[in-house]
């Protein structure tokens, strides 16, 4: 379970609104002086992110709570989102690469560079199914677990 601190900011229409801020692992590793990331993260600095919750607890706005997500669900999202678009990419890249030497296309590049537009758009489109598919599943939404000085009830995220 990962867990992080963040604000009740709404509820509207029983759905709750909290915010929290990004945090950047940069400065903890010993490169963090000659680092491009950590610099352009101290020039950024970070940024505050709004999101729906489940809320188990009925935490109000103004509380101060915990919201937890299961790493499983954070995982398969973060695959979905970075890998999925490149791994299109690249399958239709190698295709448009045998359908040149098959059929002795003389301008493989183009063939392959249009190919490779092609299935970054087509995943980047699978990637949109998949965000529509998740949005109203449970195991995707950050919970509220406590509310900061209060002592919540067991929770159960299965």
């Amino acid at each position: 379970m990962i867990t992080e601190k963040a604000i009740v900011v709404a509820i509207k229409n029983n759905e709750t609104w909290i915010e929290t801020q990004r945090q950047s692992a940069c400065g903890q590793c010993s490169a963090n002086k000659g680092c491009g990331t950590s610099v352009l993260s101290k020039v950024l600095g970070n940024k505050l992110s709004k999101m729906k919750a489940i809320n188990p607890i009925h935490a109000r706005v103004g509380d101060e709570v915990t919201v937890a997500l299961n790493e499983s669900s954070l995982l398969k999202g973060a695959f979905m989102t970075y890998l999925l678009p490149l791994l299109f990419l690249f399958i239709f890249a190698f295709f448009a690469q045998f359908i040149s030497a098959t059929f002795s296309v003389e301008n493989v590049e183009l063939v392959t560079i249009i190919f490779s537009i092609l299935g970054f758009y087509l995943g980047l489109q699978k990637l949109k199914s998949f965000s529509k598919s998740i949005s109203g599943d449970e195991r995707f939404q950050p919970v509220i677990i406590n509310i900061s000085g209060k002592i919540s009830p067991a929770i159960n995220f299965n």
